[in-house]
């Protein structure tokens, strides 16, 4: 299917599916969280091996997605920049409670910005050699990261991945290795955009995933004060001790 075959400002919903399935899973994730923390739940209703490989797989994909977008937008400087204001509002916000200091949204406002500046040597990667080098650079700066983190003494690294001791954030997701796993999505956005995937790809569509894929953003910001509301409430329903 070509881009002219669909209509002007479309959207294609098997990409806010698949979006609105990963912030979905986010948001049970973190209230299983809510019941470990509050409630005092069994620690292995979030900390498990499971749940610790699916939530990097899913936020992941998230990421990627987020690159896939970028190919979609009038401006991803904008579009970073306001993404990482709201980043910043966040780290204010949870200051003095559980601080997000460079959590998935500023590394989105970041990643957004960054391919908006640079797009033109990164968009000279194309066919089958890209995926690959993307990979490649994902793992090998995820190695990088992980060897050189051991001995870092800096404090003012940690955007990069390089943390220092007595680092915490809430919510963590360095530029490396993450930035390649945006750009790879900036591959695939191409893809897509062009008509290159097969036509049911464009054609796909599933209830209720679509719309929560759409409000991402939203769902993102105040998902957590709503899971706080409800677990409080069951802890009050329940006449059950809350533990912070």
């Amino acid at each position: 299917m070509s881009e002219s075959d669909r209509q002007p400002g479309a959207r294609i919903q098997s990409i806010d599916a698949l979006r609105g399935l990963c912030v979905i899973l986010m948001v049970i994730h973190h209230f299983l969280l809510d019941l470990v923390v509050i409630l005092d739940a069994p620690e292995w209703l979030f900390y498990n091996p499971v749940f610790n490989f699916l939530h990097y797989v899913f936020a992941g994909c998230f990421i990627m997605l987020s690159g896939v977008s970028s190919r979609f937008s009038r401006s991803n400087i904008k579009r970073g920049a306001k993404v990482f204001a709201i980043a910043m509002l966040l780290t204010l916000v949870t200051w003095k409670i559980d601080i997000i200091v460079f959590g998935v949204l500023h590394l989105l406002g970041f990643c957004m910005m960054f391919y908006g500046l640079t797009h033109r040597f990164w968009d000279r990667l194309k066919g089958a050699p890209a995926p690959l080098i993307y990979t490649a650079l994902i793992v090998l700066s995820a190695i990088a990261v992980n060897v050189l983190d051991r001995s870092n003494e800096l404090k003012w690294l940690w955007p990069f991945g390089l943390t220092y001791s007595g680092f915490s954030s809430a919510d963590y997701f360095p530029i490396f290795p993450w930035v390649f796993v945006f750009l790879l999505g900036t591959w695939l956005g191409e893809l897509i955009r062009d008509g290159k995937l097969p036509a049911r790809f464009y054609t796909f569509s599933v209830p209720f995933f679509p719309s929560a894929g759409r409000k991402a953003l939203l769902i993102y910001i105040t998902h957590q004060p709503v899971l706080y509301a409800v677990t409080f409430g069951i802890a009050y329903l329940s006449g059950r001790q809350v533990t912070l």
